[in-house]
């Protein structure tokens, strides 16, 4: 992956400029704030990307199969894998079908309820996303572009964020990383 060269100026402090010369100040601090972050989502994804084109696997793709290898029997039902990943359920289902396609991935019957399918890890996902995960480690997760504190620190104002918005309750017991 080829790097850019280097603005002159960031960007991102020449739009807050301009939104406090087009009298936007109250709104300002907010827009660099959504656009900091959605930036930053950007520079992670393309390295993330990056680490995962070698197993044909988009980021969706790797959760699924990470969270069903994380589960004690390598399944999960589909409303699991939808309510963990935090996305909506189209997007396991069409996501879950490619997976089955490739075969890395099997439908099974839910063994208590009829109308529910349980995602099963195949011997070739569970190979693929241990493969993935190391190179995800290596490339990106142990490096991820900032020093252990700052990462600490964004993790938590982050956190914060997230919980503020509803996505999770304070677990028992809280993670260390938090």
């Amino acid at each position: 992956m080829t790097r850019p060269r280097p603005l002159p100026v960031d960007p991102l402090a020449e739009a807050k400029r301009q939104w406090v010369a087009h009298g936007w100040t109250d709104a300002a601090d907010g827009m660099t704030v959504v656009t900091s972050v959605m930036r930053a989502q950007q520079l992670l994804l393309a390295r993330v990307d990056a680490a995962l084109k070698p197993f044909a696997l988009s980021f969706a793709r790797y959760e699924v199969l990470r969270l069903l290898a994380f589960s004690r029997a390598g399944s999960l039902p589909l409303s699991s894998v939808v309510a963990r990943l935090q996305v909506h359920a189209t997007t396991v289902t069409s996501t879950a079908e490619r997976l089955v396609r490739d075969g890395l991935v099997v439908r099974e019957p839910h063994p208590y309820d009829g109308r529910a399918a349980l995602l099963a890890l195949t011997d070739a996902g569970r190979d693929l996303v241990e493969r993935a995960t190391s190179a995800l480690n290596a490339e990106v997760f142990a490096q991820p572009g900032l020093s252990p504190e700052d990462a600490a620190e964004l993790v938590a104002i982050v956190a914060r964020m997230r919980k503020d918005a509803g996505d999770f309750t304070d677990p028992r017991p809280q993670p260390e990383a938090l």
